[in-house]
């Protein structure tokens, strides 16, 4: 039964060991900075490209869940033991704290003074009835109303600040666990996953990163337009949008133009702008002028395709770049079977220097793309704001607030009342250390009147 006991108690110890919280925050930092610097969740192929590994380094390193990390039973032990080391640690310290609230000690005997780093003592005129009087309404007035306890022939008061501030720590011990519960739900009940929709399609599934089967997602989501605009004189992106619809049973219920940092959200799925790319060939459109007859005729195809030109000629896209040289758009043609030659947007002069029998004005080249849009299903997000929330009170609670208590003792001397006054703060010493000065000199103040 003993051994029993004492094997119990180091195992408590243990789960409420300060070296144990600090050992689980260093692992747990430590494998974060490894999850960001190995990117999570991608293919074989790209992990043994990327990081030039052999397929039995990855094949290892996949067992070991290196490449899921925050998925991984190791990850999520690390987790759920330091989720229980600051349980345990709460629980025994937490019936201190609740005796010092609801049980403050009211009598400060002399060995209590001579622990306060803030202390004074007085000697005033007149009657303990009268100082007492005087003490009860200064620190009403300047403090708190004291509790006013008479023992041994003496007088003694006691009052307190803040007592409820050395409950911050627990709140903030709490929005912890409830940003490691909000996790779990997600991790559990939520996924991400990927979705290319090309314009002016729509989609029911959603492909998740870590799975290969896709996921229904019970509504249907549709394309109907995407743009891009890029940076004048280079090929960067500016921004890019997409108009999306959701459906269901064939009825548009929500329509959303997103872009990055401004998702799409429904039932619970959010859909964030992330990528795009062409999809097929550009579809261009000519202005071409007969140099000889000065006929000009407007032609439009796909790429690859014969326009017929006034004169019998053809004109044959070839090409299509957002910027060329830093010339903006241009398209690369040919006409009949002649060598080919590029042709700008934004400059259609150049055009007419090159001499020939036509003159060719690039007006534009429309091409489709596809949106690809991240999609994220979180149901414990709303779990981990409240967390959010609650460790901003709790952490304000802890760092701006404290617990400040006074302690008078009144007593009768030969030489007239004795009266000594000390005080401390479980947090922030030097503040109370200069408030205690100045109420020592309105005490001064106030028994020598």
């Amino acid at each position: 039964m003993s051994k029993e006991k004492n094997f119990n108690d180091q195992l408590w110890d243990f789960f409420c060991s300060l070296k144990l919280a600090i050992i689980t925050l260093i692992l747990l930092a430590t494998t974060s900075i490894i999850g960001t610097v190995i990117e999570q969740n991608k293919s074989a192929q790209e992990y043994m490209q990327n990081y030039g590994m052999s397929e039995s380094t990855y094949r290892a390193l996949d067992a070991l869940q290196f490449f899921d990390m925050y998925h991984s039973y190791w990850f999520l032990s690390l987790m759920g033991l330091f989720a229980v080391n600051l349980i345990c640690c709460s629980i025994k310290r937490l019936p201190r704290i609740i005796k010092i609230v609801r049980e403050p000690v009211l009598v400060a005997d002399d060995g209590l003074f001579r622990t306060f780093s803030n202390k004074e003592e007085f000697v005033a005129a007149g009657t303990v009835e009268s100082v007492r009087d005087k003490a009860v309404a200064l620190l009403g007035d300047k403090f708190a109303s004291p509790v006013v306890t008479e023992q041994d022939g003496k007088t003694y008061l006691f009052s307190q600040k803040g007592a409820w501030s050395r409950f911050s720590v627990y709140v903030t011990h709490s929005s912890i666990l409830i940003i490691f519960l909000g996790a779990m739900i997600g991790n559990v009940w939520g996924y991400k996953a990927y979705i290319n929709i090309v314009e002016g399609q729509s989609i029911d599934a959603v492909w998740p990163r870590a799975g290969k089967e896709p996921i229904p997602i019970g509504f249907e989501l549709r394309c109907d337009d995407f743009e891009v605009t890029f940076y004048e004189g280079g090929g960067r992106p500016k921004d890019f949008t997409s108009d999306l619809v959701v459906l269901e049973n064939g009825q548009e219920i929500l329509k959303k133009t997103i872009e990055v940092n401004d998702p799409l959200t429904y039932k619970g799925l959010t859909f964030y702008q992330s990528s795009y790319g062409p999809t097929g060939d550009p579809v261009y459109t000519f202005r071409v002028k007969n140099r000889e007859s000065g006929e000009t005729v407007t032609v439009k195809g796909a790429q690859g395709k014969r326009l017929s030109l006034p004169g019998g000629a053809s004109l044959t896209p070839m090409g299509y770049a957002e910027s060329y040289q830093n010339f903006g758009p241009a398209a690369q043609i040919k006409i009949d079977t002649g060598t080919p030659f590029i042709v700008f947007k934004n400059y259609p002069q150049f055009d007419e220097k090159r001499g020939g029998a036509y003159s060719v004005n690039f007006v534009e080249a429309k091409q489709s793309y596809y949106t690809g849009l991240q999609v994220a299903k979180d149901p414990g997000v709303w779990v981990v704001w409240l967390g959010c929330l609650l460790i901003v009170l709790g952490s304000c609670g802890a760092f701006f607030l404290s617990h400040r208590r006074i302690w008078v003792s009144i007593q009768q001397l030969d030489k007239g009342i004795g009266v000594k006054l000390g005080g401390n703060a479980h947090r922030n010493q030097p503040a109370f250390a200069l408030y205690f000065d100045e109420l020592k000199k309105d005490f001064d103040d106030t028994l020598s009147s």
